[in-house]
């Protein structure tokens, strides 16, 4: 089934298989590693994350594609703007030491993803958890 992005949802999707490839090299997921993918539209990143981690959580907006990613047994989907998401809290759920972020993001939305995720850092810290801040 065909998708088309939506504009108001600043959707682009990759499909270049040597930059998806490329960017899971740098993101370089190893099994147990605590992950949430922001953004993870139609799975181009998504599938060879989980294949190299097992599990993943992923956050969608889109309510269509997140019916899709729910299809994935190995996903756990959060259908919910990223900006409402209490990442102190994922954490606490996924028991992870260090929770990892990543999204191939729009440029619109990147500076208020990054600040709402720094405001969680302290928190996180503060309760033993650390919220990896790395940009790529």
């Amino acid at each position: 089934m065909k998708h088309i992005a939506r504009k108001r949802f600043g959707q682009h999707f990759l499909t270049d298989g040597a930059i998806i490839e490329a960017i899971v090299d740098a993101i370089a997921p190893q099994p147990g590693d605590a992950m949430v993918e922001i953004g993870p539209g139609l799975a181009a990143l998504t599938q060879p994350l989980v294949e190299r981690l097992g599990r993943l959580t992923v956050i969608e907006l889109d309510r269509d594609l997140a019916v899709r990613l729910r299809a994935h047994a190995q996903l756990q989907v959060v259908e919910s703007d990223v900006l409402k998401v209490d990442f102190t809290a994922l954490a606490s759920q996924l028991a992870a030491p260090r929770l990892r972020v990543v999204g191939n993001l729009p440029y619109n939305i990147s500076t208020p993803i990054l600040f709402h995720l720094l405001d969680h850092v302290n928190v996180v810290q503060d309760q033993h958890f650390m919220l990896q801040k790395e940009v790529i």
